[in-house]
């Protein structure tokens, strides 16, 4: 149920019931609307132009900012993610899956979010790559207000960058709580209560 929600959320599928973002209903709103207005998803399956360079997708990330804007935007998240800026005229098919995923975020960061969702953002990446996607979570934490909504299933990587855990359950919350507590049993609580 996450990519569900994290779709719902994005106003790319129907959905029952309300989202609200700071009182205001989603409702009704496209998909387009809702990314203006910095609710912004990197999705599970990256969803690159292949065949545009790593510069080209980052302007498409940021085509609704004016070009002294879209440029510092872009030098900042060439800083963020440094491998990005060697292979800036090199297309999106012939990067590797991590480096894929460093531009999947990147783009979706050159849209100024205040809500970033990122869907499964280490999904089949080497260790080495996990470690440098970390890295720039946490510099983001520590350097901007974005609010970065995490859907991952490896654990081990979420919890240092959560303030708050959800384990979903086919589309049902089954177990909220502080990371913290989550890492000194929440899974075992959660296996007694579905036994």
């Amino acid at each position: 149920g996450k990519t569900t929600l994290f779709n719902a959320i994005s106003g790319l599928v129907p959905y029952a019931g309300a989202i609200r973002r700071q009182g205001r209903s989603l409702a009704g709103q496209t998909a387009a609307t809702i990314a203006r207005g910095g609710i912004v998803q990197s999705p599970e399956g990256r969803e690159l132009f292949g065949l545009m360079t790593v510069s080209e997708n980052l302007e498409m990330g940021g085509h609704r900012l004016g070009e002294t804007e879209r440029a510092e935007r872009r030098d900042w998240l060439l800083n963020l993610f440094p491998i990005l800026k060697e292979r800036q005229r090199q297309t999106a098919a012939t990067l590797s899956g991590g480096e894929q995923q460093m531009l999947t975020i990147a783009r979706a960061l050159m849209m100024k979010p205040k809500l970033l969702i990122l869907d499964e953002p280490t999904l089949g990446l080497a260790p080495v790559i996990l470690e440098q996607i970390s890295k720039t979570l946490e510099k983001l934490r520590q350097t901007t207000d974005i609010t970065v909504l995490l859907g991952e299933q490896n654990v081990t990587f979420a919890l240092p960058h959560s303030d708050r855990v959800y384990v979903l359950e086919h589309a049902r919350i089954v177990w909220e709580g502080e990371p913290a507590k989550f890492a000194e049993g929440g899974g075992a609580e959660i296996g007694r209560a579905h036994v």
